[in-house]
């Protein structure tokens, strides 16, 4: 019945292709982050839970 009235909808394929483009890029931006962010700032995040 769901797949019927959704392909009734014009243009319902953008959003699926929407939230796939989100996601990857989200995914792409935090392993750039990762990748390209200083040893030092790592390990100043890391102890940031303990000191209060």
């Amino acid at each position: 019945m769901y797949k019927y009235l959704l392909q009734s909808v014009d243009g319902i394929q953008w959003f699926g292709i929407t939230a796939l483009l989100i996601f990857f890029s989200t995914f792409c931006f935090a392993l750039a982050r990762i990748i390209f962010s200083k040893n030092n700032q790592m390990e100043e995040m890391a102890r940031l839970p303990l000191e209060d």
